[in-house]
């Protein structure tokens, strides 16, 4: 649904000046601050079509922004680093300024919090201000027009088709932005991310199936003996071989399923282990101010449990073949020497 996109602008707090008049003395304001954001018009009917803000609200809503009534609603970071609560005023300074004889000067224009919101991200928290479209329209003196629209899709996976088939439609002039082009270096770097993780966790299944060689190789050398009586009982070397790989793989097969079991445990319930986590160890795993996000969500994918699962079994049941092949090869006359 469209809204539009309007430039940045620096918000700053606007307090009542404070002045004791006196011969030599003029008034000066104090406690101010500015913070460089942008600024977006939106239709607060249509907003929820594009975006969940409505529901990340922390004070106000959406449909307090009237136009006319010049209203603005900050993202919460960007609320506190200047100081103002709902209800405060904000002075938006657009970049755009005004000729005059006296020169260009900015052109400014106070508005009231009418309410804030915490999106997770840090970028959005501290550089974004929403007001209404006609207000943005007005501040930045572009009449009926507006400088973007955005769009919702069903299937976010086709947010890049639909933006290059948009710029071939509309023809020159027109830029279109995706996701997945709009913050490419984060979402490439949690691709990048997620191969990195499934490596370390081969190699963490390699190192537990190297802990299966070395127990089946521990008990091959203390089973010597007893291997040795059923080869003189007439047991074939295929027949121990494959007693030590029916246990190993066992073995195998049960912790496998145990991590399976856990892992989907932990995965679907990350959102409330994390905080109990970070409750007890007085810390916080992702500060939005360093990563940009304050939380990673979990998103169980059945394909990537099964991928692992059947790594793990596959390792577990090469990691028997070894000690298997070694207790066969045991020789009864010199395991029963010493007998």
């Amino acid at each position: 649904m469209p809204s539009s996109a309007t430039p940045p602008a620096a918000p700053s707090r606007a307090r009542p000046s404070s002045s004791k008049p006196s011969r030599s003395e003029a008034p000066s304001a104090i406690g101010s601050a500015v913070r460089g954001a942008v600024v977006r018009g939106i239709l607060p009917a249509d907003e929820e079509k594009v975006a969940d803000l409505g529901r990340l609200m922390r004070s106000g809503s959406l449909d307090s922004l009237k136009p006319g009534e010049f209203g603005v609603i900050l993202g919460i970071d960007l609320a506190r680093a200047l100081g103002v609560i709902p209800g405060d005023k904000v002075a938006l300074v657009a970049p755009q300024g005004l000729v005059t004889p006296a020169g260009v000067i900015p052109r400014l224009k106070q508005f009231t919090v009418a309410g804030l919101f915490e999106v997770g991200m840090y970028e959005y928290d501290s550089g974004l201000a929403l007001i209404h479209l006609e207000d943005a329209q007005k501040l930045y003196q572009m009449g009926s027009a507006v400088s973007g629209l955005r769009l919702k899709l069903d299937d976010l996976f086709s947010a890049r088709r639909v933006a290059v088939e948009m710029m071939r439609a509309l023809g020159a002039g027109t830029y279109a932005v995706d996701w997945s082009r709009s913050h490419a270096n984060f979402f490439r770097a949690v691709e990048i991310e997620k191969r990195v993780m499934f490596i370390i966790l081969t190699l963490i299944v390699a190192v537990a199936a190297f802990n299966i060689v070395s127990t089946l190789v521990m008990l091959v050398t203390d089973k010597n003996a007893d291997i040795a009586i059923l080869r003189t009982l007439g047991a074939l070397p295929g027949s121990i071989m494959q007693i030590f790989m029916v246990q190993g793989a066992m073995i195998g097969v049960i912790g496998t399923l145990t991590g399976v079991v856990l892992g989907v445990l932990l995965g679907l319930n990350v959102d409330t282990v994390v905080p109990v986590i970070e409750r007890v160890l007085g810390f916080k795993f992702l500060a939005k101010d360093v990563y940009y996000i304050a939380d990673l969500p979990s998103d169980v994918q059945a394909r990537d449990v099964l991928t692992i699962g059947l790594v793990s079994l596959v390792l577990s049941f090469v990691a028997t073949l070894y000690p298997s092949w070694r207790a066969s090869r045991v020789n009864p006359a010199e395991a029963l020497r010493y007998e």
